[in-house]
């Protein structure tokens, strides 16, 4: 059994003592991080290589952006698409190795957020949203190895991965346009969306909670978090979950991990 996690870490060295506390609690074998907000060269590789985590792929960026992916098991790097187009630290691939990780392809990204306003002609960053997913299309319909692509995709696509669907669907992150978009990516390679293979619909499943809305009584999360597998991949998925306690520690990233366990 190999189990795998993502997490939108919001800054790694400011939250690297909750990276050691997830790492001990759960033990995933491998952990992509989203939002490392560093540099490679500044990277606290000591803090994974001290937990065993001696296998990492690091693409960063001072201050913004950047993935990190880090394992017990061997991999090697796989790739680095610029499907923002613009040099940003968005993604990172590995191949994991050996007979524990069967030459998995494991693609960790970062889509944008997409700023506030849900219209391209006022809002630049809306259009590169759209147009990093028409980016990732093209690639996924030509993969033609078992992956797996995690991430945070800023994106809830059914309207029980918010809390409010009619509220939220002139808000980005959840407008028809970006579900469509979202949707055509997932038809050019057949992905199988774990989270909700695991806990289908409507069963509660968010991954984001706003700092300013989460510690109210009310539930306002959203699912912007997704582990999504190969055709071929999925049926090997044992079982998946989203920690959500990491929400309420001290100084919290706004995301939560996912881990999916798989018999590979």
């Amino acid at each position: 059994m190999v189990s795998i996690a993502t997490w939108n870490i919001n800054s790694v060295r400011l939250r690297a003592d909750q990276v050691v506390r997830f790492l001990q609690e759960q033990q995933p074998d491998v952990l992509c991080l989203q939002e490392i907000k560093v540099a490679e060269h500044l990277f606290p590789h000591d803090v994974f290589e001290a937990l065993g985590y001696t296998h990492r792929a690091i693409h960063g960026q001072k201050g913004y952006h950047g993935v990190a992916t880090v394992s017990r098991l061997p991999f090697r790097e796989f790739s680095r698409y610029d499907w923002q187009d613009n040099g940003e630290a968005r993604h990172v691939g590995v191949e994991l190795l050996g007979a524990t990780g069967q030459g998995l392809i494991l693609e960790n990204v970062y889509i944008p957020a997409g700023g506030d306003i849900a219209d391209r002609t006022l809002n630049p960053k809306f259009g590169q949203k759209l147009d990093f997913l028409e980016r990732m299309t093209r690639w996924a319909d030509k993969i033609d190895r078992p992956t797996l692509i995690v991430g945070d995709f800023n994106i809830a696509p059914l309207p029980e991965d918010v809390y409010d669907h009619k509220a939220l669907l002139k808000v980005v992150s959840h407008t028809p346009v970006e579900v469509e978009t979202l949707q055509r990516f997932a038809d050019a390679h057949g992905w199988v969306d774990l989270g909700r293979k695991h806990l289908p619909a409507p069963e509660r499943n968010f991954s984001w909670w706003s700092y300013r809305s989460y510690w109210r009584q009310k539930d306002q999360g959203r699912r912007l978090d997704h582990m999504w597998a190969s055709p071929e991949l999925a049926p090997q998925s044992m079982g998946h979950r989203f920690v959500e306690e990491t929400r309420r520690w001290d100084q919290p990233s706004d995301h939560v991990p996912l881990i999916t366990e798989f018999a590979l």
